[in-house]
C-alpha cells in the first residue's frame, strides 16, 4: 500500500499547508518508480493506461530548508557526501512508519560519503508528533520540515509516499525514485547506492560499514 500525495498548497507569508488522500496499490506497496533527470519530461503508463509525469521534478541546487531540530539545511549541506538519499514520509502514513526502523538501522550503517535524511510532509505544526515517532523507530539523522525554492518544487511533486530518491553533492537526481514501501530496504536501497557510486567510477559500500 503507498499514499498518494495530492497537494492543495495555499501560499501565505511563510507556510505551505499540504493535504494528502489514500489510494490502494495492488502490487504489494510498489508503484512504478519516477523517471530519472535524464528523462525527465517524458511520461509512463498509469495502471489505468492514462500517462503519469515523473513525480520527483528535477533538482535541489538552491534551496534552504527548515530541519525538526530548529537548524537549517541548504544545497552546500549534500557537498561533504558522494551521495545523499532522501527519505519523504508523513505521519499519517503506515507504509511511512513501518520501514523507519529499517531506515534508521540503514542510515546509522552508512559510510563517511554516504548520508541519509528524511523530509517529513506533514511536519510543520506537528514536531512533537515528527519527534516520537522518530525516537521510537530510533532514527539519528536530520529531518527536514519545509523549505524554499528547489526544495519547495520537488516536494509539492512527490505523488506517493513513501518515495526516497538520491542525489549527487551538487543535488542532481541519481537514477530512479523508489516509490512505496520496501520489504528489504536495506537491500533496496543499498543496491540503488551502488548504482550511483559505480556510475561516479567509485567504490561501493558493503554490507557492514
Amino acid at each position: 500500500m503507498v499514499f498518494m500525495y495530492r497537494k492543495k498548497i495555499m501560499l501565505t507569508a511563510f507556510s505551505v499547508f499540504v493535504l494528502c488522500g489514500l489510494i490502494l496499490n495492488g502490487c504489494g506497496g510498489r508503484q512504478s518508480a519516477p523517471q530519472s533527470s535524464k528523462e525527465q519530461g517524458t511520461a509512463q503508463q498509469g495502471e489505468n493506461g492514462a500517462e503519469e509525469t515523473d513525480g520527483t521534478g528535477g533538482i535541489l541546487q538552491a534551496f534552504t530548508a527548515n530541519t525538526l531540530d530548529g537548524g537549517t539545511y541548504t544545497q552546500e549541506d549534500f557537498a561533504g557526501t558522494d551521495v545523499t538519499i532522501i527519505n519523504f514520509w508523513a505521519t499519517f502514513c503506515g507504509p511511512c512508519l513501518a520501514e523507519m526502523p529499517d531506515i534508521a538501522a540503514f542510515e546509522e550503517s552508512l559510510p563517511d560519503n554516504v548520508q541519509l535524511i528524511t523530509v517529513c510532509l506533514d511536519g510543520v505544526g506537528n514536531t512533537d508528533e515528527v519527534k516520537s515517532i522518530l525516537d521510537e523507530a530510533g532514527y539519528k539523522g536530520t529531518t527536514l520540515l519545509d523549505g524554499d525554492a528547489d526544495f519547495e518544487s520537488v516536494c509539492g511533486e512527490i505523488l506517493y509516499i513513501p518515495t526516497t530518491i538520491l542525489v549527487d553533492q551538487n543535488g542532481n537526481l541519481l537514477g530512479d525514485a523508489i516509490v512505496g514501501g520496501q520489504q528489504d530496504l536495506e537491500e533496496t536501497y543499498r543496491a540503488a547506492v551502488n548504482d550511483a557510486l559505480l556510475a561516479m567510477g567509485k567504490a561501493e559500500i558493503g554490507g557492514e560499514n
